[in-house]
């Protein structure tokens, strides 16, 4: 097996042989498929909405705050409640994650603060979803900021309320931290003399000259009072307990809102070296400079010393994972054997594209699929962050429902794949994965004897359109070309969202409105039912 692992060189034949002696289907309860009437366009739909109400913000907390009389259970912990718990919290999808919190345990709460985007309570009373909104009498205040997703004054003010009121907490006290997707922008704290611009001309430099998300994280720390684990060193001496709804590819606590709640060391040393490595070291305000010249100054040292790390429990509870378990969950149920490639493909969409473009091909092959599919496949692993051990598994599993008729198949997968920008239209990163996959998929035939594949953003909204995505088969180039459309040419513009609008009608747009969450991106290729020919 470990030759599997790091071979991309092997035969189709010999990979599956791997695998024979104990088919995996039988691993996952194969058992008759269930007919059903709905069009591939609309089981796909579906099974992605079923995706993002796993990952409503009401929902995840629900799930993992466990209220027994007077305590509550949190990721196999209990906690004990004595009028003793405060809140606090910053994200896109906090608002709802917060009110459900306080519906829960609000009868032991004493007071709250949370930052939210600005025009956040309007936008969900006008889309009807008031289940998301605090109640009139409610002990947390609301702070919206950060219009734009970029920090403010606004955001600031909130960050300073929340870190005041960490900093007031005791050892007999219970902080409940909220974090979701947009935290960072919400939860602006730098170091005095530092200014909030002052911070943001660096990061927008950096960002400007390349640097990896890993070194823009290792700015902020250094620059902040909150981030890289300063929240909860405010809160020490008391218990903290983070709720995390992750919005980055495998769920790193210390890049989630630039991990608040995850204590992490800046080194001097290794804030130089960035800074020096895009020749910015020169170029720092005055404040930063005499900041970072300091020893041990993001906090000042006025509460115990003893590590705060052993009361702070930070628990994922929402994630794209979640997202995709709760698809293949609804996938079944709609007839299809659902198989979850991985939860972090991401590389340039034209690599993802050809990436589902190969698996269609495979798991379409009325005959043994060409060795080149699977070495092919191997090969484009790096490239789009799969590991080669969920494309050998993913393979032998559409391997074993051609050939031991299954039926059919769904192929789910997530993360965030980029697109090269090289011009001017309106577009994101799914509308233009759909349209490229769309061509991939052209000589495999049309629903439902061909497969349908689906790319939204789980947050309801691609780019700058008001599209979440859109769904897309082998029919879409001779579909456009009749509408005298030039997918060529949109594609070059990056204009995917004028393009799937034009085509009949906007049909095949993915529009599922305000969704309140963000867990990446769900793709989605379904596979029907394929005749084979076994010689």
């Amino acid at each position: 097996m470990t030759f599997l692992l790091r071979s991309t060189e092997l035969s189709m034949a010999r990979v599956l042989s791997l695998f024979r002696s104990q088919p995996f289907l039988r691993l996952v309860a194969r058992r008759k498929p269930t007919f059903c009437k709905m069009s591939m366009d609309t089981r796909a739909r579906e099974v992605f909405a079923a995706a993002v109400e796993a990952v409503q913000p009401d929902t995840v907390v629900r799930q993992s705050i466990k209220r027994k009389e007077d305590s509550v259970v949190i990721d196999g912990r209990t906690f004990t409640l004595k009028h003793n718990l405060h809140l606090v919290g910053f994200g896109k999808a906090v608002l709802g994650m917060a009110a459900e919190a306080e519906r829960i345990v609000g009868d032991h709460l004493v007071k709250g603060v949370i930052s939210v985007p600005h025009g956040i309570q309007q936008t969900l009373q006008q889309h009807g979803k008031d289940h998301l909104l605090l109640k009139e009498n409610s002990r947390i205040k609301v702070i919206e900021g950060a219009k734009h997703n970029l920090p403010d004054a606004d955001a600031q003010k909130a960050a300073e309320m929340i870190k005041h009121l960490a900093s007031e907490l005791t050892e007999k006290d219970l902080l409940l931290v909220l974090i979701s997707g947009g935290g960072s922008a919400l939860l602006p704290a730098p170091i005095p003399p530092i200014t909030l611009q002052e911070k943001l001309h660096v990061t927008r430099r950096l960002a400007g000259a390349g640097a990896t998300i890993q070194e823009l994280n290792t700015i902020r720390r250094a620059l902040s009072l909150l981030k890289g684990g300063g929240l909860a060193h405010h809160a020490h001496p008391a218990q903290v307990v983070a709720l995390i709804l992750s919005d980055v590819i495998g769920d790193p606590l210390d890049l989630i809102a630039s991990g608040p709640t995850v204590m992490s060391r800046v080194w001097p040393e290794e804030v130089l070296s960035i800074l020096e490595r895009y020749k910015l070291l020169n170029l720092l305000p005055t404040s930063v400079k005499e900041v970072l010249d300091k020893p041990n100054c993001r906090w000042k040292e006025n509460k115990d010393e003893s590590d705060p790390s052993g009361h702070v429990l930070n628990a994922v509870i929402g994630s794209n994972s979640v997202a995709l378990k709760r698809a293949g969950l609804r996938a079944r149920e709609l007839g299809f054997l659902p198989v979850v490639l991985s939860p972090s493909v991401c590389g340039d969409v034209r690599s993802v594209s050809r990436l589902y473009g190969m698996l269609a091909r495979f798991a379409c092959s009325r005959e043994e699929p060409p060795p080149d599919i699977a070495t092919e496949v191997l090969k484009l692993g790096p490239e789009v962050g799969v590991e080669s051990w969920d494309l050998c598994r993913t393979m032998q599993v559409l391997e074993e429902g051609r050939t031991e008729g299954w039926g059919a198949t769904c192929l789910l997968a997530g993360g965030e794949p980029t697109v090269e920008l090289t011009g001017k239209g309106r577009g994101g990163r799914n509308q233009e994965l759909a349209m490229r996959v769309g061509l991939e998929l052209r000589s495999l035939g049309l629903p439902p004897k061909g497969p349908v594949f689906l790319s939204g953003g789980t947050d309801g909204q691609d780019g700058p359109t008001e599209a979440a995505g859109a769904i897309t088969d082998g029919g879409l180039y001779d579909e456009a070309k009749g509408q005298g459309l030039d997918i060529d040419n949109f594609l070059i513009n990056n204009d995917s969202y004028t393009f799937f609008s034009r085509l009949s009608g906007g049909q095949r747009l993915l529009a599922p409105g305000l969704t309140c969450t963000n867990v990446m991106d769900v793709h989605m290729l379904l596979i029907p039912a394929i005749p084979i020919n076994i010689r």
